[in-house]
């Protein structure tokens, strides 16, 4: 194979990529789009977000299963559905190699057993090395061998308040402290404790843990990054910011809820320092044999402006929608698509800093923001109505109305429309934590001081109002406004 040269010739290479290529998982969100760039890329879902409509998703029909605990295990039985096999045999190139590629948000050893039978290339390490540098702790100590700060910290085992207290003097960790698991999703593992009482809120999954990670509480901004270890070195995205903990939109306090791209979020400083620490944990991950995409949170303390690493996921993300969005994406090419390439076994060349030299400047980020909005209640009802998939219109008196159907983010050009990514359906259920789906528009969606904007409080609760139970519209939405004010904003 011609040894692929320039940014061109790859992406013309993934134009001509005769290898199917499929995103196994429950919906398309993290990926969406890469079907623009990668010739026969399937989506194979298991929530049908367009019903029916989107020419690259494949939802096989529902057939009996035990309840779903893990993305594992919904990976598992749409691999083994016998719909899913027969669309790979037929998509299947000719002669006995392998019959396609796959990527997933998440999958164990059982899976890499299925895709084995199924003669499925995993774009992915494996099962085992990402479990290892997906753990918290692990991340923290490859990043003190990369020379990555982290917020103050002792890495140790509780087994009760008295040592908690212990450890937190002995570290100066101070009276506010935050305490996470090895492993855990979206905050739902991330404790604040500040008296014994919020310790014996958490006390069991605490006590549970072999080791935790104890940090000083800090006064801090989020911000989300994502990169790629090829074999010519680490490639980095832009840096985003992180909306976590909104209880308008997840009722988890430390909860990831969104993401904004914009250029003037951080200070140039900030977004230099935190582009050398993603390169320099990539090259550390790289002498671990770790290759392709992974993420890191950072953490931006407004006391001292120290940036600290967070934590790291060895994987796609929800920020990987927006990393493969921004404008550097369409001017050279998506960040995965590197990712796709150093599995594809072409030869290639990479200037890797020259690129990330490129994609550090201000004029290749335009400005898209994300909400992933949750039921953020307690209760539990059927959803008889949901707003489609497509683009949505915010009118000026706070109303929201259905445009078009849709299954392209980039068709949204203003900032008064949005495209609307729906997860839960008419015949689910409202629950606390369901996903009720994601909202892709222009422009930033905080204020400078990380606050919801007016627009962004009126798209939730719009959407919002749009869901029904069996109640009309104009009183789901006379609840939701209740429930905004309760949550601490005022309905505009």
């Amino acid at each position: 194979m011609r040894k692929l040269k320039t940014v061109s010739d790859i992406r013309a290479f993934f134009h001509q990529y005769e290898m199917p290529t499929y995103f196994v998982s429950a919906t398309p969100f993290n990926l969406q789009g890469m079907d623009e760039w990668v010739r026969d890329f399937t989506f194979i879902n298991l929530i049908d977000c367009f019903d029916g409509r989107h020419p690259a998703v494949f939802v096989p029909p529902e057939k009996p299963h035990a309840v779903f605990e893990s993305i594992e295990q919904i990976n598992n039985y749409l691999l083994r559905h016998e719909a899913v096999v027969d669309l790979i045999k037929r998509k299947a190139p000719k002669g006995r190699g392998p019959r396609g590629n796959v990527v997933f948000l998440f999958f164990d050893e059982e899976t890499e057993a299925i895709c084995k039978e199924l003669k499925l290339n995993i774009c992915f390490p494996s099962a085992k090395l990402r479990q290892r540098m997906d753990d918290k702790l692990v991340t923290t100590r490859i990043a003190n061998e990369a020379g990555v700060k982290s917020v103050p910290h002792a890495l140790a085992s509780v087994d009760g308040w008295d040592r908690l207290r212990k450890l937190a003097k002995k570290h100066r960790l101070g009276d506010e402290l935050v305490v996470q698991t090895a492993f855990g999703d979206s905050g739902q593992t991330t404790f604040f404790i500040s008296s014994e009482k919020d310790y014996d809120k958490y006390a069991e999954q605490i006590e549970a843990e072999k080791e935790v990670k104890v940090m000083k509480r800090v006064r801090c901004r989020g911000s989300a990054l994502e990169a790629c270890v090829t074999r010519h070195g680490t490639l980095v995205g832009p840096l985003m910011t992180e909306l976590v903990g909104f209880k308008e939109l997840t009722p988890y306090k430390g909860g990831w809820c969104g993401n904004e791209v914009v250029t003037d979020a951080f200070p140039q400083r900030v977004r230099d320092h935190a582009r050398r620490s993603a390169f320099k944990i990539g090259e550390a991950l790289r002498k671990r044999r770790y290759r392709g995409y992974f993420e890191l949170d950072f953490l931006i303390d407004l006391d001292s402006d120290e940036v600290y690493l967070g934590e790291m996921n060895p994987r796609i993300t929800g920020a990987s929608s927006m990393t493969n969005l921004a404008a550097f994406a369409h001017a050279d090419a998506p960040l995965f698509l590197f990712h796709l390439l150093e599995y594809s076994k072409a030869p290639y060349d990479l200037d890797v800093q020259a690129l990330n030299e490129r994609w550090s400047r201000p004029s290749v980020i335009d400005s898209w923001s994300q909400l992933v909005i949750k039921h953020t209640g307690q209760d539990i009802e059927r959803i008889t109505s949901a707003p489609p998939s497509g683009v949505w219109e915010l009118h000026d008196d706070g109303e929201v109305s259905f445009v078009r159907e849709q299954s392209h983010r980039r068709t949204v050009t203003r900032e008064n429309r949005a495209f609307w990514l729906r997860i839960a359906g008419e015949n689910d259920w409202f629950y606390k934590g369901a996903e009720l789906g994601i909202l892709v528009t222009r422009g930033r969606l905080m204020t400078k001081n990380f606050r919801l904007t007016k627009r962004a409080k009126q798209w939730i609760t719009g959407i919002r109002g749009e869901y029904g139970t069996g109640r009309s519209n104009a009183a789901r939405r006379a609840e939701v406004q209740e429930r905004a004010e309760v949550a601490g904003f005022k309905f505009l």
